[in-house]
């Protein structure tokens, strides 16, 4: 694993450089999709603002959220805590890249639910490509051991390891890159008139299918079982979005046209 890139005195984190290279590729996902619905043209900086400002905001709110999982850890060391180079919840990145997104939104004066399906592809292939960068600092994301062939040890990593475990960021990286394909046909579907598909059938797609995926994962993982015993934060969370997915996706497509 490779957590940090030596350039003569500067320490340079691969796990930034993927989160700076996951926004590039949201960005010309976003664009395109944004051109394609006629929101906002391809040479315009809207995109940008659409992709910078909630990953930013994400990044943050992932960084609280999981520094507020453990309030004694917290107190005990908070600017160790709030400024360590590991530890992003993302739940915590969904909520604040959501908020920011509908404040955006708002500002452009772009319907929501227009906004947020034009923004569903971009924001799954997104996630995948900053997965790489779990996976790369070795930061604990990796799952449970396995005697898988693809199974992998971590021994170099923030979190080391050396049994052979789950490379569950992998995993994440392919279903983050299959369901971009589908959100990509489902709007693509969407924009041509080709179905009765509703603004917000693309978005409800995307919160079923990325807790859906997240949901699944995370049995393999190594987070521990908070809720009751049974499920992981990740867990209760995914199954709040697959809800709420489904929930707008009875909507919309009852809604007339």
């Amino acid at each position: 694993m490779l957590p940090f890139i030596h350039l003569g005195p500067l320490l340079v984190p691969t796990f930034g450089l993927m989160i700076a290279a996951a926004m590039v590729v949201a960005y010309y996902v976003m664009r395109a999709d944004m051109a394609r619905r006629g929101l906002a043209a391809k040479n315009s900086s809207t995109a940008e603002m659409f992709v910078a400002v909630p990953a930013l905001c994400g990044i943050v709110g992932a960084k609280l959220y999981h520094v507020l999982e453990t309030p004694r850890e917290l107190l005990a060391d908070p600017v160790g805590q709030l400024f360590s180079r590991y530890g992003l919840a993302w739940f915590g990145g969904l909520i604040a890249g959501l908020a920011a997104f509908v404040w955006l939104a708002r500002k452009f004066a772009i319907p929501l639910l227009d906004m947020f399906d034009a923004g569903s592809a971009a924001a799954a292939i997104g996630y995948g490509v900053g997965r790489i960068g779990c996976f790369l600092s070795g930061d604990g994301d990796y799952g449970r051991p396995t005697s898988l062939p693809w199974g992998m040890s971590f021994p170099n990593g923030l979190v080391p390891t050396t049994e052979r475990v789950h490379p569950t960021p992998i995993y994440e990286l392919i279903a983050a890159c299959v369901i971009a394909w589908i959100l990509w046909r489902i709007g693509t579907r969407q924009v041509e008139a080709r179905s009765a598909l509703r603004a917000g059938s693309v978005f409800a797609a995307y919160l079923i299918l990325t807790g859906l995926t997240r949901f699944l994962v995370e049995f393999i993982r190594i987070n521990p079982r908070s809720v009751f015993g049974v499920l992981t934060n990740a867990q209760t969370a995914s199954l709040l979005c697959v809800v709420a997915g489904v929930a707008l996706w009875l909507r919309v497509a009852t809604r007339p046209a």
